[in-house]
Protein backbone atom coordinates (compact mmCIF):
# COMPACT_ATOMS: atom_id res chain seq x y z
CA UNK A 1 0.00 0.00 0.00
CA UNK A 2 1.50 3.40 -0.85
CA UNK A 3 2.10 6.19 1.50
CA UNK A 4 -0.33 8.33 0.31
CA UNK A 5 -3.27 5.86 0.57
CA UNK A 6 -2.26 4.92 4.05
CA UNK A 7 -1.77 8.20 5.25
CA UNK A 8 -5.62 9.27 3.70
CA UNK A 9 -7.10 6.21 4.58
CA UNK A 10 -7.80 7.80 8.21
CA UNK A 11 -8.38 10.66 6.93
CA UNK A 12 -11.49 9.39 4.13
CA UNK A 13 -13.54 8.19 6.77
CA UNK A 14 -13.31 11.45 8.98
CA UNK A 15 -14.17 13.39 5.71
CA UNK A 16 -17.37 10.79 4.64
CA UNK A 17 -19.88 8.78 6.00
CA UNK A 18 -19.49 4.96 4.06
CA UNK A 19 -22.33 2.45 4.36
CA UNK A 20 -22.04 0.65 7.73
CA UNK A 21 -21.72 2.22 11.13
CA UNK A 22 -21.05 6.27 10.78
CA UNK A 23 -18.00 6.78 13.04
CA UNK A 24 -19.20 10.34 13.48
CA UNK A 25 -22.44 9.91 14.96
CA UNK A 26 -23.27 8.57 18.14
CA UNK A 27 -25.41 5.43 18.08
CA UNK A 28 -28.33 4.43 20.20
CA UNK A 29 -31.79 5.99 20.70
CA UNK A 30 -32.34 10.07 20.73
CA UNK A 31 -35.31 10.37 22.84
CA UNK A 32 -33.71 13.07 25.08
CA UNK A 33 -33.91 15.20 21.63
CA UNK A 34 -37.79 15.46 21.70
CA UNK A 35 -38.09 15.95 25.40
CA UNK A 36 -39.79 19.70 26.15
CA UNK A 37 -37.94 21.13 28.53
CA UNK A 38 -40.47 21.47 31.96
CA UNK A 39 -41.61 25.12 33.35
CA UNK A 40 -40.30 26.93 36.00
CA UNK A 41 -41.79 26.23 39.62
CA UNK A 42 -43.87 28.27 40.37
CA UNK A 43 -44.23 29.54 44.09
CA UNK A 44 -47.51 30.89 45.79
CA UNK A 45 -47.30 34.77 46.40
CA UNK A 46 -48.62 34.08 50.05
CA UNK A 47 -45.42 31.70 50.08
CA UNK A 48 -41.86 32.27 50.84
CA UNK A 49 -39.27 31.21 47.94
CA UNK A 50 -36.82 28.44 48.62
CA UNK A 51 -33.47 29.82 48.75
CA UNK A 52 -31.27 29.66 45.35
CA UNK A 53 -27.82 29.11 44.48
CA UNK A 54 -26.30 30.16 41.19
CA UNK A 55 -23.34 27.64 41.44
CA UNK A 56 -24.24 25.41 38.79
CA UNK A 57 -26.96 27.53 36.95
CA UNK A 58 -27.20 26.93 33.36
CA UNK A 59 -27.81 29.77 31.36
CA UNK A 60 -30.03 29.97 28.50
CA UNK A 61 -27.37 31.73 26.69
CA UNK A 62 -26.17 28.83 24.01
CA UNK A 63 -26.81 27.80 20.55
CA UNK A 64 -30.35 26.77 19.84
CA UNK A 65 -29.05 26.20 16.25
CA UNK A 66 -26.86 23.48 16.84
CA UNK A 67 -26.88 19.71 16.39
CA UNK A 68 -28.56 17.72 18.37
CA UNK A 69 -28.91 13.64 18.64
CA UNK A 70 -28.05 11.35 15.54
CA UNK A 71 -27.09 14.83 14.04
CA UNK A 72 -24.16 15.42 16.26
CA UNK A 73 -20.61 15.16 15.66
CA UNK A 74 -18.89 13.04 18.55
CA UNK A 75 -15.73 12.67 17.42
CA UNK A 76 -12.76 14.11 19.59
CA UNK A 77 -10.86 17.28 18.26
CA UNK A 78 -8.04 17.10 16.33
CA UNK A 79 -4.48 18.67 17.57
CA UNK A 80 -1.63 19.26 16.32
CA UNK A 81 1.10 17.54 17.58
CA UNK A 82 4.72 18.50 18.34
CA UNK A 83 6.50 15.46 18.30
CA UNK A 84 9.67 17.24 16.50
CA UNK A 85 12.24 18.74 18.61
CA UNK A 86 12.32 22.16 19.38
CA UNK A 87 8.49 22.56 17.66
CA UNK A 88 5.87 24.29 19.92
CA UNK A 89 1.88 24.76 19.37
CA UNK A 90 0.01 28.25 19.40
CA UNK A 91 -2.39 27.73 22.65
CA UNK A 92 -5.75 27.87 21.80
CA UNK A 93 -5.10 27.98 18.66
CA UNK A 94 -7.94 26.72 16.22
CA UNK A 95 -5.70 26.49 13.17
CA UNK A 96 -3.11 24.13 12.37
CA UNK A 97 -0.36 26.27 12.71
CA UNK A 98 3.09 24.99 14.66
CA UNK A 99 6.47 26.61 15.12
CA UNK A 100 9.67 25.53 15.52
CA UNK A 101 12.89 26.97 17.08
CA UNK A 102 16.63 26.16 15.55
CA UNK A 103 18.34 22.82 16.49
CA UNK A 104 21.24 23.08 14.23
CA UNK A 105 23.34 26.04 14.59
CA UNK A 106 24.72 25.63 10.94
CA UNK A 107 21.20 24.90 9.43
CA UNK A 108 19.21 27.42 8.08
CA UNK A 109 16.15 27.00 9.93
CA UNK A 110 13.62 27.95 7.02
CA UNK A 111 15.28 25.50 4.20
CA UNK A 112 15.74 22.72 6.52
CA UNK A 113 11.68 22.55 7.29
CA UNK A 114 11.12 23.68 3.79
CA UNK A 115 13.03 20.50 3.24
CA UNK A 116 10.92 18.10 4.85
CA UNK A 117 8.12 19.91 3.68
CA UNK A 118 9.09 18.58 0.25
CA UNK A 119 10.04 15.55 1.08
CA UNK A 120 6.71 14.73 2.20
CA UNK A 121 5.08 15.88 -0.90
CA UNK A 122 7.44 13.59 -2.73
CA UNK A 123 6.76 10.39 -0.74
CA UNK A 124 3.31 10.92 -0.79
CA UNK A 125 3.49 11.19 -4.82
CA UNK A 126 2.36 14.78 -4.94
CA UNK A 127 3.53 17.44 -6.72
CA UNK A 128 4.24 21.35 -5.93
CA UNK A 129 3.99 24.90 -6.86
CA UNK A 130 5.70 27.91 -5.26
CA UNK A 131 2.93 30.32 -4.98
CA UNK A 132 4.83 33.26 -3.56
CA UNK A 133 7.87 33.99 -1.76
CA UNK A 134 8.07 37.81 0.16
CA UNK A 135 9.76 39.83 2.75
CA UNK A 136 6.68 41.65 4.63
CA UNK A 137 8.40 44.49 5.94
CA UNK A 138 6.23 45.93 8.05
CA UNK A 139 6.47 42.53 10.32
CA UNK A 140 9.92 41.99 9.53
CA UNK A 141 9.35 38.06 8.68
CA UNK A 142 10.37 36.60 5.44
CA UNK A 143 7.17 34.24 3.97
CA UNK A 144 6.98 31.23 1.43
CA UNK A 145 4.43 29.85 0.70
CA UNK A 146 3.58 26.45 -1.52
CA UNK A 147 0.27 24.87 -2.54
CA UNK A 148 0.25 20.78 -3.29
CA UNK A 149 -1.60 18.88 -6.10
CA UNK A 150 -4.27 17.03 -5.68
CA UNK A 151 -4.36 14.29 -3.01
CA UNK A 152 -6.85 11.14 -4.67
CA UNK A 153 -8.03 8.48 -2.35
CA UNK A 154 -11.20 6.06 -3.84
CA UNK A 155 -12.57 3.38 -1.50
CA UNK A 156 -13.82 0.64 -3.61
CA UNK A 157 -16.71 -2.22 -2.86
CA UNK A 158 -17.36 -5.67 -3.80
CA UNK A 159 -15.46 -8.82 -4.28
CA UNK A 160 -15.30 -10.47 -7.92
CA UNK A 161 -16.43 -6.85 -9.26
CA UNK A 162 -15.19 -3.86 -8.11
CA UNK A 163 -16.85 -0.58 -7.90
CA UNK A 164 -15.91 2.65 -6.72
CA UNK A 165 -18.32 3.49 -3.56
CA UNK A 166 -16.62 7.05 -2.41
CA UNK A 167 -14.11 9.55 -4.29
CA UNK A 168 -11.87 12.13 -2.26
CA UNK A 169 -9.55 14.81 -3.50
CA UNK A 170 -7.96 17.10 -1.56
CA UNK A 171 -6.08 20.21 -2.17
CA UNK A 172 -3.74 21.96 0.63
CA UNK A 173 -1.59 25.31 0.78
CA UNK A 174 1.38 26.15 3.10
CA UNK A 175 2.92 29.11 4.37
CA UNK A 176 6.02 29.07 5.69
CA UNK A 177 7.03 32.34 8.09
CA UNK A 178 10.40 32.96 9.20
CA UNK A 179 11.36 35.45 12.31
CA UNK A 180 14.09 38.26 11.25
CA UNK A 181 16.56 36.68 13.68
CA UNK A 182 16.04 32.97 11.85
CA UNK A 183 15.94 31.30 14.48
CA UNK A 184 11.52 30.70 14.68
CA UNK A 185 9.61 29.44 11.74
CA UNK A 186 6.23 28.80 11.47
CA UNK A 187 4.44 26.23 9.07
CA UNK A 188 0.26 26.61 8.88
CA UNK A 189 -1.43 24.03 6.38
CA UNK A 190 -4.97 25.35 5.37
CA UNK A 191 -6.99 23.21 2.83
CA UNK A 192 -8.13 24.57 -0.20
CA UNK A 193 -9.74 22.67 -2.64
CA UNK A 194 -11.68 19.63 -1.73
CA UNK A 195 -14.19 17.23 -3.74
CA UNK A 196 -16.22 14.51 -2.89
CA UNK A 197 -18.33 11.89 -4.75
CA UNK A 198 -20.39 9.49 -3.32
CA UNK A 199 -23.55 7.33 -3.85
CA UNK A 200 -25.83 10.37 -3.31
CA UNK A 201 -23.58 12.54 -5.47
CA UNK A 202 -20.62 15.20 -5.57
CA UNK A 203 -19.66 17.83 -3.60
CA UNK A 204 -17.00 20.76 -2.92
CA UNK A 205 -18.26 21.90 0.61
CA UNK A 206 -16.67 20.25 3.12
CA UNK A 207 -17.88 20.58 6.62
CA UNK A 208 -15.57 22.64 8.89
CA UNK A 209 -14.73 20.26 11.52
CA UNK A 210 -13.64 17.75 8.26
CA UNK A 211 -12.11 20.38 6.99
CA UNK A 212 -9.84 21.53 10.62
CA UNK A 213 -9.07 17.88 10.78
CA UNK A 214 -8.05 17.51 7.25
CA UNK A 215 -5.29 20.00 7.93
CA UNK A 216 -3.73 18.83 11.55
CA UNK A 217 -4.04 15.39 10.02
CA UNK A 218 -1.71 16.95 6.83
CA UNK A 219 0.75 19.01 9.53
CA UNK A 220 0.96 16.09 11.94
CA UNK A 221 2.65 14.44 8.55
CA UNK A 222 5.03 17.12 7.81
CA UNK A 223 6.10 17.04 11.85
CA UNK A 224 6.38 13.86 11.62
CA UNK A 225 9.17 14.42 8.47
CA UNK A 226 10.61 17.06 9.93
CA UNK A 227 11.51 14.68 13.14
CA UNK A 228 12.53 12.42 10.94
CA UNK A 229 15.11 14.50 9.11
CA UNK A 230 16.35 15.77 12.41
CA UNK A 231 17.24 12.14 13.65
CA UNK A 232 18.94 11.49 10.28
CA UNK A 233 20.80 14.81 10.78
CA UNK A 234 21.96 13.60 13.97
CA UNK A 235 22.97 10.56 12.96
CA UNK A 236 25.09 12.16 10.15
CA UNK A 237 26.91 14.47 12.91
CA UNK A 238 27.09 11.25 15.36
CA UNK A 239 28.92 9.74 12.09
CA UNK A 240 31.28 12.23 11.95
CA UNK A 241 32.17 13.10 15.54
CA UNK A 242 33.24 9.28 15.52
CA UNK A 243 35.65 9.73 12.63
CA UNK A 244 37.28 12.47 13.90
CA UNK A 245 40.79 12.01 15.54
CA UNK A 246 39.66 13.95 18.73
CA UNK A 247 42.74 12.62 20.64
CA UNK A 248 46.49 12.80 19.65
CA UNK A 249 50.19 13.30 21.16
CA UNK A 250 51.97 16.38 21.37
CA UNK A 251 52.94 18.20 24.67
CA UNK A 252 51.45 19.83 27.29
CA UNK A 253 52.49 23.50 28.14
CA UNK A 254 55.93 22.07 30.50
CA UNK A 255 56.68 20.70 27.35
CA UNK A 256 56.05 17.27 28.76
CA UNK A 257 54.75 14.18 26.75
CA UNK A 258 50.31 14.33 26.86
CA UNK A 259 47.61 13.88 24.86
CA UNK A 260 45.89 16.21 22.83
CA UNK A 261 42.16 16.41 23.49
CA UNK A 262 40.23 18.74 21.18
CA UNK A 263 37.30 19.39 24.03
CA UNK A 264 36.90 21.79 26.44
CA UNK A 265 38.59 21.47 29.74
CA UNK A 266 35.53 21.69 31.45
CA UNK A 267 33.76 19.23 29.21
CA UNK A 268 36.56 16.69 29.19
CA UNK A 269 36.66 17.29 33.05
CA UNK A 270 32.99 16.23 33.78
CA UNK A 271 33.67 13.19 31.53
CA UNK A 272 36.94 11.69 32.88
CA UNK A 273 34.95 9.56 35.57
CA UNK A 274 33.53 7.73 32.42
CA UNK A 275 36.99 6.90 31.28
CA UNK A 276 37.96 5.85 34.31
CA UNK A 277 35.11 3.51 35.19
CA UNK A 278 35.48 1.69 31.77
CA UNK A 279 39.33 1.28 32.06
CA UNK A 280 40.06 -0.02 35.19
CA UNK A 281 41.11 3.84 36.39
CA UNK A 282 39.49 4.04 40.57
CA UNK A 283 39.30 7.08 41.15
CA UNK A 284 40.78 8.12 44.73
CA UNK A 285 41.27 11.38 45.01
CA UNK A 286 40.67 14.94 43.08
CA UNK A 287 41.68 18.71 43.03
CA UNK A 288 39.15 20.26 41.18
CA UNK A 289 40.94 23.48 41.56
CA UNK A 290 44.13 22.41 39.44
CA UNK A 291 42.08 19.95 37.77
CA UNK A 292 43.81 16.91 39.21
CA UNK A 293 42.58 12.82 38.95
CA UNK A 294 44.03 11.10 41.39
CA UNK A 295 43.65 7.21 40.71
CA UNK A 296 44.50 3.47 41.03
CA UNK A 297 44.93 1.40 38.51
CA UNK A 298 43.95 -2.22 38.21
CA UNK A 299 44.16 -4.27 35.17
CA UNK A 300 40.17 -5.19 34.19
CA UNK A 301 39.60 -9.12 34.92
CA UNK A 302 37.43 -10.46 31.73
CA UNK A 303 36.09 -13.94 31.85
CA UNK A 304 35.69 -16.41 29.17
CA UNK A 305 31.73 -15.44 29.21
CA UNK A 306 33.05 -11.61 28.16
CA UNK A 307 35.55 -12.92 25.08
CA UNK A 308 32.39 -15.25 24.11
CA UNK A 309 29.53 -12.14 24.07
CA UNK A 310 31.92 -9.56 22.58
CA UNK A 311 31.79 -7.78 25.96
CA UNK A 312 35.45 -7.67 26.25
CA UNK A 313 36.71 -4.13 27.29
CA UNK A 314 39.83 -2.69 25.44
CA UNK A 315 43.34 -2.71 28.37
CA UNK A 316 45.65 -0.08 28.58
CA UNK A 317 48.90 -1.88 28.86
CA UNK A 318 50.68 -0.14 31.90
CA UNK A 319 51.92 -1.27 35.21
CA UNK A 320 49.04 -1.46 38.12
CA UNK A 321 50.07 1.33 40.28
CA UNK A 322 49.01 4.81 41.23
CA UNK A 323 48.74 7.67 38.41
CA UNK A 324 48.09 11.25 38.51
CA UNK A 325 45.95 12.63 35.39
CA UNK A 326 46.56 16.18 34.74
CA UNK A 327 43.87 18.64 32.70
CA UNK A 328 44.91 22.01 31.14
CA UNK A 329 43.77 24.21 28.68
CA UNK A 330 46.04 24.67 25.62
CA UNK A 331 44.86 27.72 24.11
CA UNK A 332 42.82 30.62 24.99
CA UNK A 333 39.64 29.71 23.09
CA UNK A 334 39.62 26.65 25.92
CA UNK A 335 39.01 24.28 22.41
CA UNK A 336 42.47 22.13 23.39
CA UNK A 337 43.14 20.27 26.46
CA UNK A 338 46.04 18.59 27.54
CA UNK A 339 45.91 15.25 28.89
CA UNK A 340 49.80 14.48 31.27
CA UNK A 341 49.72 11.39 32.88
CA UNK A 342 52.21 11.24 35.72
CA UNK A 343 53.36 7.93 37.97
CA UNK A 344 53.35 7.77 42.07
CA UNK A 345 56.60 9.26 41.83
CA UNK A 346 55.52 12.41 39.73
CA UNK A 347 57.49 11.10 36.94
CA UNK A 348 55.11 12.12 33.10
CA UNK A 349 54.79 8.76 31.63
CA UNK A 350 57.33 8.60 28.73
CA UNK A 351 56.49 9.80 24.87
CA UNK A 352 57.20 5.76 23.92
CA UNK A 353 54.27 4.38 26.78
CA UNK A 354 51.88 7.10 25.67
CA UNK A 355 52.33 5.64 22.06
CA UNK A 356 52.02 2.32 22.95
CA UNK A 357 48.70 2.39 24.85
CA UNK A 358 47.46 5.33 22.37
CA UNK A 359 44.90 3.43 20.44
CA UNK A 360 42.94 2.45 23.33
CA UNK A 361 42.69 5.83 25.12
CA UNK A 362 42.11 7.65 21.92
CA UNK A 363 38.49 5.73 21.89
CA UNK A 364 38.33 6.23 25.26
CA UNK A 365 38.92 9.59 25.18
CA UNK A 366 37.04 10.39 22.40
CA UNK A 367 34.38 8.69 24.31
CA UNK A 368 33.17 6.87 21.35
CA UNK A 369 31.00 3.86 22.11
CA UNK A 370 29.98 5.34 25.49
CA UNK A 371 26.60 6.22 24.87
Amino acid sequence: MSRQLFCFSVLSLTLSACSGVDSKRAQGGFDYAQKVESKEFVVPESLDKPAKHNDFLITNNINHKGPIGEKMDIRAPSLVLPLAASSRVVPESQQAIIWFDKVFEDKDLLIFIRDALINQLMSDDVTYEEIQSHVDKEKDITSQVLESSWYHNEVETGWLFTEIELSTSLRFRYQLDAKPHGRSVSLQVALIDYMKTDSEGGTKTVDPIDKQRAEMAMLNEIVAQVDYNYRLQQRENRLMRASQKLVSIGENSAEESAYIVEMSLDNLWSNMPIFFEKHGFTITDLNESDKIYYVDFAKPESSIWDSIWGDEAPVIEVVDAKYQFVLAPLDDKDQKTSVSIYNVDGEPLPLATLERIFPVVEAGLSFRNFY
